[in-house]
């Protein structure tokens, strides 16, 4: 009897175990979003969209408009406007000649509102125009609860952003391979004679696993705001904090929750066969139907059964048909929402037959039915 008693406090104990495994993390933010880079998935959420001011994060923004408009080639002569700017700062001095590189890694490191002053006259010619550039680039990205007022993110009451918009800016400026390199460095030496070191203040790259980025931030208005990245096994999980006072370890709650609960499926492969199309005046009688490319998802595993696919294929198709052609779609719904849409090719070519060669096929085709 004892026995069976503690079978079933023991399964009960299991039961409550992986009930509390699977509940979000418990977080101080007043928004949290984590999203998963690749897919864009939002994976966890904490009022994404509620508008708040962001601080330096502003600066992935900045480091992004400079990346998509200029070379890091580029040599910049510090003006007055960019000296002794309010708050963190490189210590430029009027008249330096500074490259864009070494900006932009005293940008995104040291947070440097001087390099950040720096980088908005050089690349929109006057800080006024480099703000619409910004604001321009977000409605392009659909962040359309974000508004910028300047490059560094010192106060201003109509500078704010919302979580699920920084998970968007931040996917972008992503995409680009010389700011991952940027925000995953720890540190950075500067071509230039003084203040020429800067360590990076994202504690990420050294207490998480994985921890390649990004940006952290921090006013009196706004509080403590973080952007965290991890890559763990070719995925990159991205986790967004606003007004947070246990910044880094809700971070790394979030990041935890995702890679735990969370792994990539592949959903079809490239050059995956759907089906074979009956081709009307072709040199074959069918043409394969395949994925034009690969699909995979992060899911959790008992989201597997919620996954439908939903193929939009002719009947019959004529030809000719070239390989690659685009002969139909595929979707992916979750939950009944379509997540995915790719195009469905053909897999070789098929040329069209020409008079003589239909009546030959013809011939061909009653002689079969009389055998």
């Amino acid at each position: 009897m004892k026995k069976g008693i503690s079978l079933l406090l023991f399964f009960g104990i299991l039961l409550i175990s992986s009930y509390s495994y699977c509940q979000k993390p418990t977080i101080t933010a007043q928004s949290a979003i984590l999203v998963d880079l690749e897919s864009g998935r939002v994976l966890l959420e904490y009022s994404p969209h509620t508008k708040l001011p962001m601080a330096s994060t502003t600066k992935i923004m900045t480091g992004l408009i400079a990346l998509e408009n200029c070379s890091i080639e580029d040599k910049i002569t510090i003006k007055k406007e960019s000296v002794g700017v309010e708050g963190s700062s490189i210590y430029l001095y009027e008249g330096e000649s500074i490259g864009l590189e070494d900006l932009l890694y005293g940008l995104m490191l040291r947070s440097g509102n001087d390099a950040a002053v720096a980088i908005a006259d050089y690349v929109g010619g006057n800080i006024e125009q480099f703000i619409i550039m910004m604001n321009d680039k977000a409605r392009s990205i659909n962040a359309n609860n974000t508004n910028f007022m300047n490059p560094h993110g010192l106060h201003h009451d109509d500078h704010y952003t919302t979580a699920y918009d920084l998970a968007l800016i931040t996917k972008e400026a992503m995409k680009f391979e010389k700011f991952r390199e940027i925000v995953g460095s720890k540190s950075w030496k500067a071509n230039r004679e003084k203040n020429n070191i800067f360590y990076n203040k994202n504690s990420t790259l050294w207490e998480y696993e994985g921890g390649n980025g990004v940006k952290t931030g921090y006013t009196m208005r706004a509080g403590r705001c973080l952007v965290s990245s991890s890559t763990r096994n070719d995925r990159t999980l991205i986790a967004i904090v606003l007004n947070d006072r246990n910044w880094f370890n809700d971070c790394y709650s979030l990041l935890n929750y995702g890679f735990e609960h969370f792994k990539d499926y592949v959903i079809f492969d490239e050059g995956q066969y759907f089906r074979s199309i009956p081709v009307i005046d072709g040199d074959k009688e069918y043409i394969a139907a395949v994925a034009k490319k690969m699909f995979f998802y992060p899911l959790k595993e008992e989201e597997l059964k919620n996954i439908k696919i939903h193929i939009d294929l002719p009947d019959k198709i004529k030809a000719p048909i070239g390989k690659g052609d685009s002969i139909g779609k595929v979707k992916i719904y979750l939950d009944g929402i379509m997540i995915h849409e790719e195009s469905i090719i053909a897999k070789e070519n098929i040329s069209k037959l020409g008079p003589i060669q239909k009546l030959i096929k013809e011939l061909i085709k009653k002689d079969n039915k009389k055998g």
